[in-house]
Order: structure tokens, then sequence, then C-alpha cells
């Protein structure tokens, strides 16, 4: 079995194939197999058992707060259902998942399912940011309703129909045999700090007073795609055994949260998660804790704002985020112009995490020279690339994606 990266603290230089401007220092991470109290985590054992609850802790306590468990009353219901999506090629299925006996709070999943299947198939699962029907120009997609709108930010302005669709790209991932399934954010917890009395902390903690530790939206999110996940079990057409679950920005911080707290995700993908996702937070480079604290606190829990601007005191970093997905495969995807995000931040967190994944006897990232642009590495159950351009998400993400899920879930 290898134990590279087998030390105390793992020192990083900014080694970048494109150009970067505001170099960073030197920085020492901390090893994610070093235990609090200063044991080395040697067996698989002792990760599960041990290390892997203690840095869970870390990140609820200090980071994303403390989630709670199942709705109280999760159940669904069938809205609208066709065969003929994208000319006869897919299922389409529309189900609103309530999480509460009187249905005040629910999200509408969309769904779209390969019709040329032979058994239950894998998918991907994310949210999105502008409505499902914002995601195609499919016309048969439901609009938001006027109730649920009417829980979204002050002034929202509902987004032109397929004004999003370039970010899914359904007809792609459907033909390589994969169902997708996606739901709008809003519905489980609007994004804009009000003070934690609408969406799903309304429901779950009711008035309860908050502390330090309280969960935030992003926590929120996270805990509305497992629920998605507990609808999926009951979907014959779907193995839930083989969903990948998937998000971008935002989205792409709350997959990875959502692949450590919940291990039934059997593949996790992080597109430009950037600062508090994939990003290495003592790199200070782009967005950092103090900014993006700053701008979006309902994102956390408060305790973590005691961090901006001193990372380095932070306990954890973001590839230990990435090593509590392992075993499990874990796909991160940068953009060049996305500086803000920090791609060279997001590759080193998953050389950070190889050691992790080398526990369990499973190879993974090692080499510190990041990437080119549009050179995709898959080592072990690590992946990783850079697209050339903007931050979003678009086909050639996509490609590499379904290339990575071929790998682990057919």
């Amino acid at each position: 079995m290898r134990h590279t990266l087998r030390l105390l603290a793992i020192v990083f230089l900014a080694i970048s194939p494109f150009p970067v401007s505001g170099q960073t220092n030197p920085y020492e991470l901390p090893d994610p197999l070093r235990m609090e109290d200063g044991r080395i985590v040697r067996t698989r054992r002792q990760w599960v058992n041990e290390r892997r609850p203690e840095l869970m802790e870390m990140f609820r306590s200090q980071m994303f707060g403390r989630e709670p468990g199942p709705a109280p009353d999760l159940h669904s219901e069938v809205l609208e259902e066709s065969r003929d999506a994208f000319g006869g090629l897919a299922t389409r299925k529309q189900v609103k998942i309530s999480f509460d006996k009187e249905e005040n709070y629910y999200l509408i999943l969309l769904m779209y399912i390969p019709n040329q299947r032979k058994g239950p198939v894998p998918a991907f699962l994310g949210a999105n940011f502008k409505g499902n029907h914002a995601t195609t120009d499919d016309p048969e997609v439901l609009m938001p309703s006027e109730e649920k709108l009417a829980t979204y930010q002050p002034g929202y302005v509902v987004p032109e129909r397929n004004s999003n669709g370039h970010r899914w790209s359904y007809d792609y991932i459907l033909r390589h045999g994969y169902a997708v399934a996606t739901f709008c954010y809003h519905d489980v917890d609007p994004d804009f700090h009000d003070g934690f009395r609408n969406g799903v902390h309304q429901l779950m903690d009711g008035d309860n007073p908050r502390d330090g530790e309280s969960w935030g939206s992003i926590a929120a999110w996270a805990w509305g795609l497992s629920r998605c996940l507990d609808y999926l079990d009951t979907e014959n057409a779907v193995d839930s055994k083989r969903v990948a679950v998937i998000g971008h920005s935002r989205l792409g911080k709350t997959a990875l949260w959502a692949g450590a707290t919940d291990q039934r995700f059997a593949l996790v993908i992080s597109n430009d998660s950037g600062c508090s996702g994939a990003a290495i937070a003592r790199r200070k480079y782009g967005e950092t804790v103090e900014a993006i604290c700053r701008s979006f606190p309902h994102w956390f829990c408060s305790n973590y704002s005691a961090y901006g601007g001193k990372e380095e005191t932070m306990p954890w970093d973001q590839h230990e985020l990435i090593a509590m997905v392992a075993p499990r495969p874990v796909y991160v995807a940068s953009a060049s112009e996305d500086q803000w995000a920090d791609p060279v931040g997001e590759y080193y967190s998953l050389v950070g995490a190889t050691s992790v994944y080398n526990l369990f006897g499973l190879d993974g990232i090692t080499d510190r020279r990041v990437p080119e642009i549009e050179s995709p590495v898959v080592v072990g159950r690590m992946g990783h690339h850079i697209r050339g351009g903007e931050h979003n998400v678009y086909l050639y993400d996509w490609e590499r994606f379904v290339s990575f899920a071929d790998r682990f879930l057919k």
C-alpha cells in the first residue's frame, strides 16, 4: 500500500500553466491523516471511525453548520410524466417532493430518464440556479408556481425558459445512458440573507434560537440533495446506488458537502466551486474567507467568519473536504479565466487529499505541476480538468464528467 504525502505538513508553491497575477507565498496544509492529538492514521478503520468523524465535526461546527435529520414527513407526488421528451429520447417526469405533511415546504424535481435502457440507470443529480424551466427549451417543463415565487428573494424576476440551458447538456447525457435530475435551489432555501426565516430552516428549526454552529444555506441545499436521493431510492427506473451528485459554483460547494455528509452518493463532482469549495483556503487567492463571509454570510454557520484573514489558523483546509469523499470517485473541474475561484488551489486540493485515497489502496493525483488547459487528468478515482474560458458549465465539462462516470457507474 502506498502512503505518499504522509507528512506532518504539506508545503505547496503556486505553479500555474496559465498567467496568474499575485502568486501566493508558500503555505502548509494540515495532514489529513494526523489526528488532532498528534496520532497518525495508519489504517482504514482509524480513518472511518476516528479521523473522518473528527474532520466532520470541524466542518460542521466551524464552517457549514449542523444539518438536521430527515424531513418530518417526506412524500412525493408525480405532477407530470411523458415518454416523448426530446423527440422520444427520454421520459420526462416532474415530481413534487414535500418535506412536511401540510406541503408548505417542497421542491419540484425535474427528471429525464433515457427510454432506451435495460433495467435501472445511473444518474446525475444537481441543483440549478434559475428554475427547472431555465435548464431546457422543453415547453412542458413547469414554471415555478406563484406560491413558490412569493418565497424567493424580494423583487425576483423569473428567468426566461432555456436561459441557462447551456449548463445542462441533457441530450448528450441521455444518449450516454444516464438519467438527469435537477431542482431549483431556491425551492429548498431562497438565496438571500433573510435571517433564516424562509425555506427549510424555518421548517426544521422553527423558532429555536440560532448559535454559531447553526446550519447555513449550503448545508440546507445539500440536505435538499439528500432528500432527492431519498426519492430516487423509490424510482424504479433509476439505480439510486449509482447517483453522481454535481454542482457548479456555490452549488459545487454544496455538492462537495452533500458528498461528505451523505455517503450514499456514489460519485461527487465539483465545478468551479472555488473558495469554501475545492480551493485551498490558505492560498488566500481570488475569493477569500473574509470576502465570502462578508458577501454571503447566510451560506455558512456564523463561526466561519472568525477565520476571515486568518486562514492559516483553520484546523482544516479544503483538501480535507475532498478527502471525506474517499474512497468514492471525485472530480474537480476548473476554468482558466475563473481566477476568483482559484483553479490552481482547486487542483491542489486533490493533491492534498491523495494520502487518504492511498490509505484505501487507491492511486491519487501527486503531480504538483498543474495540468495544461483542457488536458484532463484521471488517476485512480480522482479526476480533474481546467477548461479554457469563464466561470460556467459547458458541453466540454459534461463530456469529461460523463467519461469519468463511465469508469465507475457503468
